[in-house]
């Protein structure tokens, strides 16, 4: 069946509190997706971020980001009160969200609202039914509370190793703590379950992305040290990046702790399944961040300068896959099968059965068998035309060096109808499904990430309340329907 959606992140919503949440404004976005004929939603990862705001670093994979919670749906319920709310300064920007104000004030507000709210059935329930990864994940966050925001590897030798003992004496001396973070998760998750049920409700699906790594500092790592590649002082031994390529002299080295394929193998793949069926959770579909690293890894030793000292590694292949469909045979996944690829991932995709991705920004080389031409896709493929790592349609064109190529595909005779021209030819292809960011409708400049850069112009990307009106809608369904991606099964 075609399909149609749009890509853009929880944050990027409109809010009057500087940030987009799960609140008020998400449910109208589900709105203008239905009456704009779009079935899909595709979100970032919803989990915690790291320092530097990126959610595909994140403390805890199993969890789900504070900053996300909605304070006027907690404002409603008495646990956060007017003047909570006044005299915020969240950035003056509507477009921008300034993570380092947000999170000022955010998690003030939270505190406050935790003294307020008292235990129910709910809470208890959600506590029990989440208790396999949610004490853990919240006596985390209170240990680097503790220890003064320190890595957990850093930490007092006893609470590092998780001896029992320690376990045990922190658990009690952080109690408070403890509960606030599990207050957080059980808000994060209520509010998140009414959306995606008010999303269901009105057939429109949420994709969402699983990075295949998880951050070192981090309560998975922390938690699971028998997994990972890590020494007798839990450092790692090897650590995960790309080889050098065009972009990259020296490739790159992104520091992320690498899988002991072999032990999580003799337990049934069983932390991987955990992770997917989590993930369900949040999402209806699943993409799979950097599928390439399943068949095989780029792995480099820890004390390496750069990249160029690491090697290819063989990664757990078809069997981590046929056992996930075995545990869970519903599941929906998207491989995200970007960048170079050898003949060996190819055919584990065309094994696993999962559509890959295709990137029309990508295609205008002047090799008429390029894979990202589009009368070059096959049917069981998801067709974009970028992702939240590629620079926006505008941006992209105007540093575009076959310009006379790209204008003579798509028939358009002036570079003004080329943005255009581009969504038109992603639709009208022969790919099942198509995404398209809103920074591509809206015919914005700015892009959410720059891989391989740190810094506040990353993940800040925003939209205004009045981007979403009824010329976009007519528009947008307009382009779905002349290209038959609105019918029903």
């Amino acid at each position: 069946m075609r399909k149609a959606g749009v890509l853009m992140h929880i944050t990027s919503l409109p809010s009057e509190l500087g940030i987009g949440t799960i609140g008020h404004e998400a449910f109208e976005f589900i709105d203008f997706l239905k009456r704009s004929e779009q079935r899909l939603w595709q979100v970032l990862p919803l989990n915690p971020t790291d320092f530097n705001n990126s959610p595909y670093q994140s403390p805890g994979v199993f969890a789900g980001n504070p900053l996300l919670i909605d304070l006027i749906d907690l404002k409603n319920k008495g646990l956060v009160w007017d003047e909570d709310l006044q005299n915020i300064d969240f950035g003056q920007d509507v477009e921008v969200v300034d993570f380092d104000k947000i999170k000022a004030y955010k998690y003030n507000v939270l505190r406050k609202a935790f003294e307020r709210f008292r235990k129910d059935y709910n809470y208890t329930l959600f506590e029990t039914q989440n208790d396999d990864w949610l004490h853990n994940y919240a006596l985390f966050m209170a240990l680097k509370e503790h220890f003064g925001g320190s890595a957990w590897f850093l930490w007092d030798e006893d609470i590092k190793k998780r001896d029992k003992k320690a376990i045990e004496k922190f658990s009690q001396m952080l109690r408070s703590s403890i509960e606030y973070y599990k207050f957080e998760q059980y808000i994060f998750f209520s509010q998140w379950n009414k959306l995606k049920e008010y999303a269901k409700q009105n057939e429109v699906e949420i994709i969402g992305d699983i990075p295949i790594y998880v951050a070192l500092d981090s309560v998975d790592v922390w938690a699971n040290q028998d997994i990972f590649l890590l020494d007798e002082n839990s450092s790692p031994k090897k650590v995960a990046g790309c080889p050098p390529d065009l972009f990259s002299k020296d490739g790159q080295k992104w520091g992320n702790p690498l899988y002991d394929w072999e032990a999580i193998k003799k337990t049934g793949y069983l932390w991987w399944i955990k992770r997917i069926k989590e993930s369900q959770k949040l999402y209806d579909i699943i993409r799979l961040d950097h599928f390439r690293g399943f068949e095989a890894f780029y792995s480099i030793p820890i004390d390496a300068e750069t990249a160029r000292e690491g090697k290819w590694e063989k990664g757990p292949g078809l069997e981590l896959f046929q056992v996930i469909e075995k545990s869970i045979p519903n599941v929906k996944i998207i491989a995200e099968d970007l960048g170079h690829l050898t003949p060996e991932v190819h055919k584990l995709l065309e094994e696993s059965g999962y559509p890959g991705m295709k990137v029309i920004q990508f295609a205008f080389d002047q090799y008429r068998d390029n894979p990202y031409l589009p009368y070059n896709y096959p049917k069981n493929c998801i067709a974009y035309t970028g992702t939240h790592d590629n620079d926006t349609l505008i941006n992209w064109y105007e540093k575009e060096r076959n310009k006379e190529f790209v204008r003579d595909y798509l028939n358009v005779a002036e570079d003004a109808w080329v943005c255009v021209g581009i969504i038109r030819t992603v639709l009208q292809s022969r790919a099942d499904t198509v995404i398209i960011p809103i920074q591509d409708y809206l015919g914005y400049g700015k892009r959410m990430n720059t891989p391989g850069t740190v810094g506040p112009q990353n993940w800040s990307f925003r939209i205004r309340k009045d981007a979403i009106n009824e010329g976009l809608i007519y528009h947008i369904g307009h382009l779905t329907k002349l290209y038959k991606r609105n019918l029903k099964e």
